[in-house]
């Protein structure tokens, strides 16, 4: 009697454990998979498209604890997309870690064909000013000729990159890419192989002085001949025009600093 009740027991206690697994854990996984980082008002991409972009920004926003978010707009209201963009933080309270949290807003103003990134909290701090500006820079073309999946993918993936860095760092700096560094690692395993082959087969001991006397070698006649010295001048013209960019950061109406870049394209 003792044996079937500890036998119902455990089988109580399974088919609890069973059930909370079935329910809790989906609804976790669910509650992931259903945040929303893609609000496309504007209707540039399509459904697949918005999943891809998506799944990426859940991936490489976990990895920075930062939400990464693009917003796209036809601005009907004809507002001002910095100003858009402060709104749609305090109104929609994005952020990883917390309502109005860590997160990273492309802006996309589509009646005035201008973008704005900003970042806030641990954005603001690893995205500042700088950076953003080279993002914004990264992505402009593909915005100009239409691409906006490339576009927001690479503001995506470029901003998880710089978020790897320490602040005041350039990340761009040729000493961190991957190529240069495994450049100069075979050049430097060159050189030593070429060292050691060297001493590797003695020590050459002949030279020029084993064969000349010096006591009857000499120059015999010098000649130098001054011909002419040509100068000239040329202008150089300033470049000037462009999509122009900045911006800078600021605070919502709420008030959440952030870092950020403006520029049309």
């Amino acid at each position: 009697m003792n044996r079937n009740k500890a036998s119902a027991f455990v089988l109580m206690f399974l088919a609890l454990f069973a059930a909370f697994a079935l329910v809790a854990v989906p609804g976790e996984a669910a509650a992931q998979v259903q945040k929303q980082l893609i609000y496309d008002e504007a209707g540039l991409l399509n459904p697949e498209q918005i999943g891809k972009l998506t799944e990426l920004a859940s991936v490489y926003g976990a990895e920075r604890e930062t939400d990464f978010l693009i917003v796209t707009s036809k601005n009907a209201e004809n507002g001002d997309v910095k100003k858009m963009t402060q709104n749609f933080y305090d109104q929609h309270a994005p952020g990883y870690d917390k309502p109005h949290g860590n997160a990273a807003i492309l802006m996309l103003d589509m009646r005035n064909r201008e973008v704005y990134l900003a970042g806030f909290y641990k954005a603001k701090e690893y995205l500042d000013d700088g950076r953003l500006t080279k993002i914004r820079t990264k992505i402009t073309p593909d915005l100009t000729s239409g691409d906006y999946e490339l576009a927001f993918e690479t503001f995506i993936k470029t901003a998880h990159h710089y978020m790897g860095y320490q602040p005041g760092v350039n990340p761009d700096n040729i000493l961190f890419q991957f190529w240069f560094q495994l450049t100069v690692s075979l050049v430097l395993a060159g050189i030593i192989v070429g060292m050691m082959a060297y001493h590797s087969g003695g020590r050459i001991t002949v030279t020029r002085q084993t064969y000349e006397d010096a006591g009857t070698s000499a120059i015999l006649d010098k000649n130098d001949r001054y011909l002419h010295t040509t100068t000239t001048r040329q202008k150089i013209e300033k470049k000037s025009g462009g999509s122009g960019g900045g911006g800078g950061g600021g605070t919502t109406g709420g008030g959440h600093s952030h870092s950020g870049s403006r520029g049309s394209f």
